[in-house]
């Protein structure tokens, strides 16, 4: 009997963008090899060795929170909301998610029992991040102090959150200043809220490297070509990912922030688009598959952690089909349905696949992922890891807020 896959990714592009031997992109994924060995580069934190700025024994009894508030912005958040989601079935505490200016979502949080005794994680790279700020000054019945509170964020003059740490005696965890924030879930920003999850947080880390082995890495470079040629086309606009697991939702949302701000850029990029299959078929399926073929799909599934059974049919006998089928076994089938029809209308797609809810799988999915992403931005010539445009719009918002 043959072992099953945790993970299953197949790429049905078409023939036209089908790989040639790339010595670059060779020369390139050996680069991206080596750094990982290199103290003080992104890539490092793929390494087993990446020594984060904390130690569990000092943050351990933080561990007896039942309820803990994460806020942050973007890279600062959505990472661990991924883990929190891909990993749910094996935490016991709530986690809520201050990741917007949501007036009803603060309302809703102070409102909660356990609000009062939860365990806040205060995250932002700069320390200055507005929207981190405004949530912190919105829950202004919070004591915010050492007993209560952890920030993490970089150690630099002109930064108001560590300002604020320090006056209040908080622990301050150092953001790493050569991780940007799209890339940190493998930092401190992603594998202290894991610890505090009560995860075993080495074993995502443990899980990062698999994709530069063997079979693994030539599906990489592979991929990565494949876009390339994708990306550079001009014949496709948007990737969707048309999601069939409600696990993996926050994940593809950490995904689509980190092809939209690594790749958009210079007039270049696809727009990453998260759509929720199978609610989707009946709003959105109609344009996708008759409408301009300019789009490439992830179709993203899952074995399910809660396969409910249908056991008693209501209905007429036409639909006995249904009796005794458990809701995977009905989703996969929708699925199969959806990717017969890109096949037979030759849309590009991508299947991905996951048989395993674990932290090395999730490790694993992240590396892929950000391996996979650092690749195309090389190869269609962008800078991975700045976001000039998002800046500017900050600028001109202290701006506005000034006068």
């Amino acid at each position: 009997m043959t072992k099953e896959k945790k993970i299953i990714i197949k790429n049905f592009f078409s023939n036209k963008f089908s790989r040639k031997k790339n010595i670059l992109l060779d020369k390139i994924f050996d680069e991206i090899n080596q750094n990982t060995k290199k103290e003080k580069n992104v890539f490092y934190s793929l390494n087993r060795n990446f020594k984060l700025n904390f130690k569990t024994r000092e943050f351990k009894k933080y561990k007896k929170s039942k309820l803990i508030v994460i806020i942050g912005m973007g890279g600062s958040i959505l990472g661990s909301e991924a883990i929190y989601e891909f990993l749910k079935h094996k935490i016991k505490k709530d986690l809520i998610f201050l990741n917007n200016l949501n007036s009803d979502e603060v309302l809703k949080l102070k409102k909660n029992k356990n609000f009062q005794k939860g365990l806040f994680i205060l995250i932002s790279k700069s320390g200055n991040t507005l929207e981190t700020l405004s949530n912190v000054n919105l829950l202004n019945n919070i004591n915010f102090n050492s007993k209560n509170t952890i920030v993490i964020t970089e150690k630099k003059k002109e930064n108001v959150l560590k300002l604020f740490a320090e006056k209040r005696k908080i622990p301050i965890i150092e953001h790493k200043k050569y991780i940007g924030g799209r890339y940190s879930v493998l930092s401190e920003v992603g594998m202290l809220p894991a610890f505090l999850m009560g995860l075993n947080f080495k074993k995502i880390n443990q899980g990062s490297l698999n994709s530069f082995k063997g079979i693994k890495k030539d599906f990489l470079l592979n991929s990565a070509d494949q876009l390339k040629e994708i990306f550079i086309s001009k014949k496709i606009n948007s990737i969707i990912f048309f999601n069939y697991s409600p696990q993996l939702n926050s994940f593809i949302f950490w995904c689509q922030q980190l092809l939209a701000e690594s790749l958009g850029k210079n007039g270049k990029g696809l727009m990453p688009v998260v759509s929720t299959a199978p609610k989707d078929h009946h709003s959105l399926l109609q344009l996708y598959l008759d409408g301009p073929k300019d789009k490439i799909f992830y179709v993203v599934s899952s074995k399910s952690i809660k396969n409910l059974q249908i056991k008693k049919n209501f209905f007429s006998n036409k639909y006995d089909y249904l009796k005794n089928k458990k809701l995977e076994k009905i989703i996969l089938s929708q699925r199969d349905a959806f990717v017969s029809i890109l096949k037979k209308k030759k849309i590009p797609y991508r299947e991905i696949h996951i048989n395993k809810f674990s932290e090395e799988v999730l490790g694993e999915l992240f590396s892929f992922f950000i391996i996979e992403t650092f690749l195309v931005a090389k190869l269609i010539n962008v800078n991975p890891f700045n976001q000039p445009a998002v800046e500017s719009v900050k600028i001109k918002t202290r701006k506005n807020l000034s006068r």
